[in-house]
């Protein structure tokens, strides 16, 4: 029976940029370490948090491969990989694999919109390429596409494919997964503000955007469902829910940046097409930061 590549909360990590735009890995390197001095329990690197869809082939690599060597094993470090060019999303994988990362994020192709048959040609073409396991991810409001129950259990079959990160919001879609693909085909919740109700039907934990502002109550969040105190983990999903919806007031990751940016953590702007938060939206979201206690 295979292993969930982590249960809990994982950050997806927000990519910092200096003033002329390029990485700011001494950004980077702080916002890894104070993941982990507050009890992260893996780490996503490039994904859409991170803004990989901004990022060259070459600056991904590099991204991927500082991650894993400042992470340095003390939790996992999952990459993501995906892309709308399966060859790509294989290249993707093999230097994420070189690198040392633990395991691969592959979001569906967008744009292309491919075919259920289409998705599974694609996915088991990557798994026959690479050695880690894989999360497929699903996001049909980026992306235009989503998996089928049906689609997830032939997926399943394949020992090199660990779950999926589920953000399509879809309950029915999670329940009839549950249903079809057994207890060791792997659920985390993509969406913030579902972490409870999805782990209460079996999903193993988060990949989050708030996580990169307060991973301590993410933690604490995940792993009192993963304990049975669906309870108290309610408590906290709805405490936290006014300042989750800010960190969506606008499109992700222009929330988060500027949260952090709030709360001193100065990781820069934000790469064209995305811009910066707009006035209004940016006094919501301090508000709500302000309510919580997390501005600097």
């Amino acid at each position: 029976m295979r292993e969930p590549i982590f249960t809990g909360a994982c950050t997806a990590i927000v990519t910092p940029f200096d003033q002329s735009g390029a990485i700011d890995y001494a950004a980077f390197g702080a916002l890894i370490e104070d993941q982990i001095a507050r009890g992260i329990d893996a780490i996503c690197v490039c994904g859409t948090t991170g803004e990989s869809a901004t990022m060259s082939i070459r600056e991904h690599i590099a991204v991927v491969e500082f991650c894993v060597k400042q992470v340095n094993h003390r939790v996992k470090v999952i990459a993501g990989a995906g892309s709308n060019d399966t060859s790509a999303a294989v290249y993707l994988s093999q230097h994420a694999q070189d690198s040392g990362a633990d395991a691969l994020l592959h979001v569906t192709p967008y744009y292309n919109k491919a075919s259920q048959a289409g998705l599974i040609k694609h996915y088991e073409y990557i798994a026959d390429r690479t050695e880690l396991p894989i999360l497929l991810y699903n996001v049909p409001s980026r992306t235009g596409v989503s998996f089928t129950a049906e689609t997830y259990h032939i997926l399943s079959q394949n020992p090199k494919i660990n779950g999926v990160k589920e953000a399509s919001g879809n309950f029915s879609l999670l329940a009839h997964t549950r249903y079809l693909c057994g207890d060791d085909f792997y659920i985390w919740s993509g969406n913030d503000d579902q972490v409870v109700p999805m782990m209460s039907l079996g999903a193993k934990g988060v990949i989050s955007v708030a996580s990169n502002i307060v991973p301590e109550v993410m933690v604490k969040m995940s792993h009192l469902c993963l304990d049975g105190d669906f309870h108290a983990a309610a408590k906290l999903q709805i405490e936290y829910m006014d300042f989750i919806d800010a960190l969506f007031v606008e499109v992700n990751p222009i929330p988060i940046k500027a949260a952090l940016n709030l709360a001193g953590r100065s990781v820069g702007g934000l790469r064209l097409p995305l811009c910066d938060i707009s006035d209004k939206n940016l006094e919501v979201l301090r508000t709500a930061m302000d309510r919580m206690g997390l501005l600097a």
